[in-house]
């Protein structure tokens, strides 16, 4: 199973790639503790925990590929999420693909980025 979306933010895509990987900007985002390290292979939890993993790949400005697990799923289990950053005029909009997820967690995962990520980006990206 594979969750598809894209979203365009009205700011450029070194401004989306930093809301999303600096802890302090991902924290005044989402309300919520993250701790993200900035570097290949480092680690992430975010949502005070509630999402953990490490970053596989890291492309500034242009892409983030994770592994990336909620608290509640099974030990060792972990998918993969995939953040890639275009240009477009004065926007950008940034392709999200996730999969490797366990079956059960599409219902909720799906809704969940538009609720947890896009629309608190959003707003403190375009606010």
């Amino acid at each position: 199973m594979t969750i598809s979306q894209s979203i365009t933010f009205k700011a450029s895509p070194a401004k989306v790639y930093q809301a999303i990987i600096s802890a302090e900007q991902f924290s005044e985002v989402t309300g919520a503790s993250a701790e993200i390290a900035s570097e290949e292979d480092g680690e992430f939890s975010c949502f005070g925990g509630q999402i953990t993993g490490r970053h596989l790949e890291l492309i500034p400005d242009q892409r983030i590929v994770q592994a990336w697990r909620v608290k509640a799923w099974p030990e060792g289990v972990f998918s993969e999420v995939r953040f890639e950053l275009s240009a477009s005029g004065d926007a950008t909009t940034l392709e999200l693909t996730h999969t490797g997820y366990p079956d059960d967690a599409a219902k909720h995962l799906e809704p969940g980025w538009h609720k947890m990520y896009w629309q608190p980006l959003k707003a403190y990206l375009e606010g």
